[in-house]
C-alpha cells in the first residue's frame, strides 16, 4: 500500500514563495509518477504539475507554468513542489498523489492520494 504524506504549505503573501513535500513509501518509488493537484473551495480538484519516475517527463499546467517547479529526489523517495510568484488564485489545498506508469492530468486516473495541505495566499 502506498502513503503519501505531504508537508510545507502555509500563509504567504502576494509574490512570495512557498515548497510543499510529498514523502512516499510503500513501493518502488522510481516506477510510479507523481502529481500535485489543488482544489479550491467551491471548485473541483484541477491538475498544477506532474513528473515521470525518470524524471524525463514533466507537465504543468497554463496557470502556474514559469512560477512553479516539480521535482523529486528518486534516493529519498520524495517529490518536491517550489511555489513562487504566488498569487491570491493560488489558494488551495494541494494534494500529493501517484499512480503507475505515465503521468496525466487527470484525477481519476491516479490510484493514491495524500492528506492535503492548505496554502493561502493574501493580497
Amino acid at each position: 500500500q502506498v502513503q503519501l504524506v505531504e508537508s510545507g504549505g502555509g500563509l504567504v503573501q502576494a509574490g512570495g514563495s512557498l515548497r510543499l513535500s510529498c514523502a512516499f513509501s510503500g513501493r518502488t518509488f522510481t516506477i510510479y509518477a507523481m502529481g500535485w493537484f489543488r482544489q479550491a473551495p467551491g471548485k473541483e480538484r484541477e491538475f498544477v504539475a506532474g513528473i515521470s519516475g525518470t524524471r524525463i517527463n514533466i507537465i504543468y499546467a497554463d496557470s502556474v507554468k514559469g512560477r512553479f517547479t516539480i521535482s523529486r529526489d528518486n534516493a529519498k523517495n520524495t517529490m518536491s513542489l517550489q511555489m513562487n510568484s504566488l498569487k491570491p488564485e493560488d489558494t488551495a489545498v494541494y494534494y500529493c498523489t501517484t499512480r503507475r506508469g505515465a503521468v496525466g492530468r487527470t484525477p481519476g486516473t491516479y490510484d493514491y492520494w495524500g492528506q492535503g495541505t492548505q496554502v493561502t495566499v493574501s493580497s
